[in-house]
Protein backbone atom coordinates (compact mmCIF):
# COMPACT_ATOMS: atom_id res chain seq x y z
CA UNK A 1 0.00 0.00 0.00
CA UNK A 2 1.18 3.52 -0.97
CA UNK A 3 0.89 6.21 1.70
CA UNK A 4 -0.26 9.37 1.15
CA UNK A 5 2.05 11.53 3.24
CA UNK A 6 0.28 14.60 2.39
CA UNK A 7 -2.82 12.96 4.23
CA UNK A 8 -0.85 11.86 7.17
CA UNK A 9 0.42 15.50 7.97
CA UNK A 10 -2.98 16.94 7.61
CA UNK A 11 -4.31 14.21 10.47
CA UNK A 12 -0.82 14.85 12.47
CA UNK A 13 -1.54 18.68 12.63
CA UNK A 14 -5.20 18.34 13.06
CA UNK A 15 -5.20 15.05 15.61
CA UNK A 16 -1.77 15.68 17.75
CA UNK A 17 -1.41 19.50 17.16
CA UNK A 18 -4.86 21.21 17.47
CA UNK A 19 -6.14 18.74 20.28
CA UNK A 20 -3.22 19.65 22.38
CA UNK A 21 -4.22 23.67 21.97
CA UNK A 22 -1.36 24.22 19.03
CA UNK A 23 -3.34 27.36 17.51
CA UNK A 24 -0.74 29.69 16.27
CA UNK A 25 -1.41 29.47 12.06
CA UNK A 26 1.79 30.31 10.91
CA UNK A 27 3.72 27.18 12.89
CA UNK A 28 0.45 25.12 11.97
CA UNK A 29 1.09 26.00 8.26
CA UNK A 30 4.75 25.28 8.70
CA UNK A 31 4.12 21.78 9.96
CA UNK A 32 1.27 20.94 6.76
CA UNK A 33 4.25 22.03 4.36
CA UNK A 34 7.44 20.23 5.54
CA UNK A 35 7.47 16.60 4.61
CA UNK A 36 8.66 14.83 7.69
CA UNK A 37 9.13 11.66 6.32
CA UNK A 38 12.07 13.41 4.33
CA UNK A 39 13.98 13.81 7.65
CA UNK A 40 13.71 9.81 8.70
CA UNK A 41 15.53 6.86 7.17
CA UNK A 42 14.07 5.22 4.44
CA UNK A 43 12.84 2.19 6.29
CA UNK A 44 11.19 3.94 9.07
CA UNK A 45 9.09 6.33 6.71
CA UNK A 46 6.01 4.76 7.48
CA UNK A 47 6.50 5.98 10.95
CA UNK A 48 7.28 9.77 10.24
CA UNK A 49 3.84 10.89 11.51
CA UNK A 50 2.83 8.35 14.51
CA UNK A 51 2.05 10.41 17.65
CA UNK A 52 5.44 9.81 19.27
CA UNK A 53 9.39 10.05 18.91
CA UNK A 54 11.17 8.74 15.82
CA UNK A 55 14.43 6.88 16.02
CA UNK A 56 16.96 8.46 13.58
CA UNK A 57 19.74 7.10 15.00
CA UNK A 58 21.56 5.45 18.01
CA UNK A 59 19.61 7.40 20.98
CA UNK A 60 18.88 10.26 18.70
CA UNK A 61 14.87 10.96 17.74
CA UNK A 62 12.74 13.07 15.95
CA UNK A 63 10.54 14.53 18.84
CA UNK A 64 7.17 14.03 19.34
CA UNK A 65 5.03 16.26 17.02
CA UNK A 66 3.05 17.72 19.88
CA UNK A 67 5.46 18.60 22.46
CA UNK A 68 7.84 19.96 20.14
CA UNK A 69 5.19 22.04 18.00
CA UNK A 70 4.10 23.36 21.88
CA UNK A 71 7.83 24.34 22.68
CA UNK A 72 7.79 26.30 19.15
CA UNK A 73 4.71 27.78 20.21
CA UNK A 74 5.76 28.94 23.51
CA UNK A 75 8.94 30.90 22.41
CA UNK A 76 6.20 32.72 20.41
CA UNK A 77 8.95 33.59 16.75
CA UNK A 78 8.54 36.02 14.96
CA UNK A 79 8.94 36.77 11.15
CA UNK A 80 12.26 38.46 11.84
CA UNK A 81 13.25 36.71 14.43
CA UNK A 82 17.05 34.70 14.62
CA UNK A 83 16.59 31.21 16.16
CA UNK A 84 18.59 28.67 17.59
CA UNK A 85 18.17 25.26 17.28
CA UNK A 86 20.42 23.20 19.41
CA UNK A 87 19.73 19.13 18.66
CA UNK A 88 18.69 19.40 14.96
CA UNK A 89 19.62 15.54 14.44
CA UNK A 90 18.24 15.42 11.08
CA UNK A 91 17.16 18.85 10.12
CA UNK A 92 13.30 18.09 10.74
CA UNK A 93 12.50 20.52 13.40
CA UNK A 94 14.89 23.49 11.64
CA UNK A 95 13.32 23.42 8.36
CA UNK A 96 9.52 24.03 10.41
CA UNK A 97 11.01 26.65 12.43
CA UNK A 98 12.67 28.21 9.36
CA UNK A 99 9.07 28.82 8.10
CA UNK A 100 8.08 30.45 11.02
CA UNK A 101 11.64 32.68 11.78
CA UNK A 102 14.12 35.08 9.49
CA UNK A 103 17.10 32.67 10.17
CA UNK A 104 17.92 29.63 12.00
CA UNK A 105 20.94 28.43 12.90
CA UNK A 106 20.83 24.97 13.69
CA UNK A 107 23.51 23.08 16.03
CA UNK A 108 24.23 18.96 15.81
CA UNK A 109 27.09 17.04 17.43
CA UNK A 110 26.56 13.96 15.89
CA UNK A 111 28.81 14.51 12.52
CA UNK A 112 26.74 12.29 10.50
CA UNK A 113 23.63 13.38 11.40
CA UNK A 114 24.81 16.96 10.52
CA UNK A 115 25.88 15.80 7.60
CA UNK A 116 22.09 14.65 6.96
CA UNK A 117 20.57 17.46 7.80
CA UNK A 118 22.63 19.82 5.46
CA UNK A 119 21.59 17.19 2.49
CA UNK A 120 17.91 17.21 3.59
CA UNK A 121 17.44 21.20 4.11
CA UNK A 122 19.60 21.48 1.11
CA UNK A 123 17.42 19.12 -1.18
CA UNK A 124 14.12 20.74 -0.11
CA UNK A 125 15.13 24.13 -0.58
CA UNK A 126 15.67 25.10 3.02
CA UNK A 127 18.06 28.27 2.21
CA UNK A 128 17.69 30.25 5.81
CA UNK A 129 19.07 27.70 7.44
CA UNK A 130 22.70 27.26 8.47
CA UNK A 131 24.14 24.01 10.06
CA UNK A 132 26.59 23.51 12.52
CA UNK A 133 28.02 20.52 13.54
CA UNK A 134 29.52 21.64 17.44
CA UNK A 135 28.88 20.62 20.79
CA UNK A 136 24.70 21.15 21.60
CA UNK A 137 25.88 22.47 24.96
CA UNK A 138 27.70 25.12 23.77
CA UNK A 139 25.15 26.64 21.46
CA UNK A 140 26.87 28.69 18.54
CA UNK A 141 28.12 31.76 20.16
CA UNK A 142 29.74 33.18 16.50
CA UNK A 143 26.62 33.76 14.93
CA UNK A 144 24.66 35.27 18.30
CA UNK A 145 22.99 37.16 19.76
CA UNK A 146 19.20 35.26 19.23
CA UNK A 147 15.42 35.91 19.42
CA UNK A 148 15.04 32.85 20.38
CA UNK A 149 16.82 29.27 21.67
CA UNK A 150 14.87 25.90 20.84
CA UNK A 151 16.66 23.13 22.97
CA UNK A 152 14.95 19.75 21.17
CA UNK A 153 14.97 17.23 23.98
CA UNK A 154 15.51 17.09 27.63
CA UNK A 155 18.37 18.40 30.08
CA UNK A 156 19.82 18.12 33.42
CA UNK A 157 20.38 21.92 33.02
CA UNK A 158 20.93 24.61 30.93
CA UNK A 159 24.52 26.21 30.74
CA UNK A 160 24.99 29.79 31.61
CA UNK A 161 26.51 30.16 27.51
CA UNK A 162 23.13 29.34 26.17
CA UNK A 163 21.28 32.50 28.36
CA UNK A 164 24.09 34.77 27.18
CA UNK A 165 23.62 34.05 23.63
CA UNK A 166 20.12 35.49 24.25
CA UNK A 167 19.29 39.24 22.83
CA UNK A 168 17.77 40.94 25.16
CA UNK A 169 14.15 40.20 25.06
CA UNK A 170 15.26 37.22 23.80
CA UNK A 171 13.52 33.30 24.86
CA UNK A 172 14.77 30.64 25.76
CA UNK A 173 12.59 27.49 25.54
CA UNK A 174 13.78 23.66 26.91
CA UNK A 175 12.28 20.61 28.92
CA UNK A 176 14.41 20.45 32.41
CA UNK A 177 14.31 16.94 33.96
CA UNK A 178 13.67 13.76 32.57
CA UNK A 179 10.56 11.03 31.99
CA UNK A 180 7.23 12.12 33.50
CA UNK A 181 8.94 14.01 35.39
CA UNK A 182 9.99 16.78 32.70
CA UNK A 183 8.61 20.39 32.32
CA UNK A 184 9.02 22.80 29.68
CA UNK A 185 10.75 25.71 30.61
CA UNK A 186 10.72 29.24 28.89
CA UNK A 187 13.22 31.77 30.34
CA UNK A 188 13.30 35.24 29.16
CA UNK A 189 16.26 37.66 29.06
CA UNK A 190 15.12 41.43 30.18
CA UNK A 191 17.92 43.93 30.73
CA UNK A 192 20.66 41.03 31.02
CA UNK A 193 18.72 39.59 33.65
CA UNK A 194 16.89 36.22 32.92
CA UNK A 195 13.60 34.83 34.47
CA UNK A 196 12.18 31.40 33.94
CA UNK A 197 8.74 29.82 34.38
CA UNK A 198 7.27 26.22 33.88
CA UNK A 199 4.92 26.29 30.92
CA UNK A 200 3.33 22.64 30.66
CA UNK A 201 4.78 18.94 31.79
CA UNK A 202 6.91 17.47 28.61
CA UNK A 203 8.09 13.80 28.33
CA UNK A 204 11.30 14.01 25.79
CA UNK A 205 13.96 12.29 24.91
CA UNK A 206 17.42 13.40 26.60
CA UNK A 207 19.99 15.14 24.50
CA UNK A 208 23.89 14.40 25.06
CA UNK A 209 26.13 17.08 26.63
CA UNK A 210 23.55 18.53 29.10
CA UNK A 211 23.72 15.91 31.94
CA UNK A 212 24.70 17.74 35.75
CA UNK A 213 28.47 17.24 37.27
CA UNK A 214 27.97 14.94 39.93
CA UNK A 215 29.51 16.87 43.22
CA UNK A 216 31.52 15.89 45.64
CA UNK A 217 30.21 15.08 49.05
CA UNK A 218 32.63 14.88 51.98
Amino acid sequence: MTLNFEDLRIKMVDNQLRTTDVTDKPLLQAFLDVPREKFVPSFRMPLAYIDDDVLVSAGRYLMQPSPFAKMAQLANIQPEDAVLDIGCATGYSSAVLSRVARSVVAVECDAELAGQAVSNLASLGFDNVVVVNAPLEGGCASEAPYDVVLIEGSVDHVPASLFDQLKNGGRLVVVEGAGNSGKSMIYVKNDGIVSGRRAFNSAVKALPGFEKIAEFEF
